[in-house]
């Protein structure tokens, strides 16, 4: 199967600029699956500790009006995570679009940071901490939703549900980029799956200092197959879902708890 991952930049301006270039891409390679970074269609909200539900409301209203455009992709499957309100929480949803079931929320963001830029617990709720595989006509999915890249024991967990891909949509700086990508080998190499993951690529002038490079690692030695980087912000390669199979069975996935 055919994966895209993908950096760009954060801004409702920008995102409408340079949506039309990821889907030319996306149609030239034949996609069957593209990863979008972390809540990618409103300007990152968190980067102050001020929480404002008006503001967020507006994230919610401009995420809902996206879902509609995920079809201009043409891919069967569509995953990122988006702000919602669901029972009186505001959370942020991982989710998936198929062309064949739709929308699916599959995840609750849980582990919140909360610091300069990053003031997420200040802005929303921790969800479940349920981290359960969901089955597309694809392949397995299972979500670590930035910060939850590092509690690798769900790695672990995913591995045991027998996952194929671990999606990591991010919003992540520049100082830490080259720590991100340990943290992707380690997973991947945890769960035996590949890990997939898209952030926000840096502009001048940007407050946030955005770290861009969206990977695609492989599952068996946590190899990097490919990167995203400022010059070319869209990342399609094609991998082979066996591998996954395979890694499980070999260590450190076969040693028991």
């Amino acid at each position: 199967m055919k994966i895209t991952v993908c950096e760009f930049g954060n801004g409702t301006d920008i995102m409408e600029q340079e949506w039309q270039k990821l889907v030319e891409h996306v149609k030239s390679k034949g996609s069957d699956l593209v990863l979008l970074p972390e809540m990618p269609f409103y300007p990152w909200i968190a980067e102050t500790d001020k929480a404002d539900r008006t503001v967020w409301q507006a994230s919610v209203e401009i995420h809902e009006r996206w879902l509609s455009r995920l079809s201009e992709l043409e891919a069967p499957t569509v995953v990122s995570s988006r702000p919602v309100i669901s029972n009186g929480k505001h959370l942020n949803e991982g989710f998936v679009m198929d062309k064949v079931t739709g929308y699916r929320a599959v995840h609750h963001k849980y582990y919140l940071p909360n610091e300069k830029g990053w003031w997420e617990a200040s802005w929303y709720e921790r969800g479940e901490k349920n981290f359960t595989v969901i089955q597309t006509g694809l392949a397995k999915i299972g979500f670590l939703i930035c910060t939850e890249l590092w509690f690798g024991v769900h790695a672990r967990e995913y591995a045991m549900q027998e996952i194929e891909l671990l999606v990591c949509p991010r919003a992540t700086g520049r100082v830490s980029t080259d720590k991100w990508i340990v943290g992707g080998r380690s997973a991947a190499v945890v769960s035996g799956a590949f890990c997939l993951s898209s952030n926000f690529s840096p502009r001048d002038g940007d407050k946030m200092k955005w770290g861009g490079r969206g990977w695609i690692i492989e599952p068996e030695e946590g190899h990097v197959l490919g990167l995203t980087s400022s010059d070319h912000p869209f990342l399609t390669l094609e991998i082979d879902l066996r591998m996954a199979e395979t890694a499980k069975k070999t260590y450190p996935r076969y040693v028991s708890d």
